[in-house]
């Protein structure tokens, strides 16, 4: 058997712990721009007033696959059959998303609320039809005993200015990052970069990021963002294996001057 994708995805979602724990609880978008085959554009003929899409693609980031994961919601922290999860480490690397159809244009259809990765290649397409895809009352086995510990996130006016400013200058979407890290098992540090950094205020670890919050009775909420490099790392000529410390050097003088 041999597969040629159709396309490829591409978002702004780029490494795994950005990948949403599910795409209906994201708050994303991003487009699948279709090889250039004309008989592909005429496939999505009719797709105008679909509203969701089953997207067919490849783990392109997960070369090996594993028989027994540990899902973070599993009870106990127990094994699980990979075939009775969604993980990603499959022993053929296919993945299967529901998403929005946003719109099309020219060989390009625009989704949201997904949980793919920049760059995924895409096998298939098929509209989600409800009579036939929905079973709410379906039993799913150990998912019916986990009990997940699950937060509802909150910013700071200083924190929601701070994530926007490093948005909008090119850096990491950390509101996403914040959202898919610390909604669920928000402390479990033998799977996550948190640390307690002082009584009640922790602290996550997103690429060269931190984003510092504290744990309320209901919600945790985001305090500050700050930049993983001491003041010494960024003065002129240091080395700078990930290619942004300018963008840090920006954030300092706009926050911190």
């Amino acid at each position: 058997m041999e597969f040629s994708p159709i396309g490829i995805f591409y978002s702004e979602q780029k490494h795994r712990f950005e990948t949403p724990r599910q795409g209906a609880f994201a708050r994303n978008s991003g487009k699948i721009i279709l090889n250039d085959d004309p008989d592909l554009r005429a496939a999505c003929r009719n797709l105008e007033g679909v509203e969701r899409l089953w997207i067919i693609f490849l783990f392109h980031l997960n070369p090996n696959w594993k028989p027994v994961v540990h899902p973070p919601v599993a009870p106990d922290r127990k094994g699980i059959g990979v075939f009775a999860t969604r993980a990603p480490y499959r022993p053929n690397p296919i993945g299967l998303s529901c998403v929005e159809l946003e719109r099309m244009e020219n060989g390009i259809i625009h989704i949201r609320n997904h949980d793919l990765l920049n760059e995924t290649p895409v096998l298939d397409i098929k509209p989600y039809i409800p009579a036939a895809d929905s079973f709410p009352d379906s039993a799913v086995g150990w998912l019916d005993r986990a009990k997940p510990e699950q937060w509802n996130v909150r910013w700071s006016g200083k924190a929601f200015e701070q994530m926007s400013w490093i948005a909008e200058h090119g850096g990491p979407d950390l509101e996403n990052f914040a959202q898919v890290q610390l909604t669920l098992n928000p402390f479990a540090s033998d799977r996550k970069r948190v640390r307690e950094i002082s009584p009640g205020i922790y602290a996550i670890g997103c690429r060269t990021w931190q984003i510092v919050f504290h744990r309320a009775e209901t919600y945790l909420e985001i305090i500050e963002i700050r930049s993983n490099y001491a003041a010494d790392e960024l003065k002129p000529g240091t080395e700078d294996p990930y290619g942004d410390k300018d963008l840090h050097r920006l954030y300092f003088h706009a926050f911190t001057a």
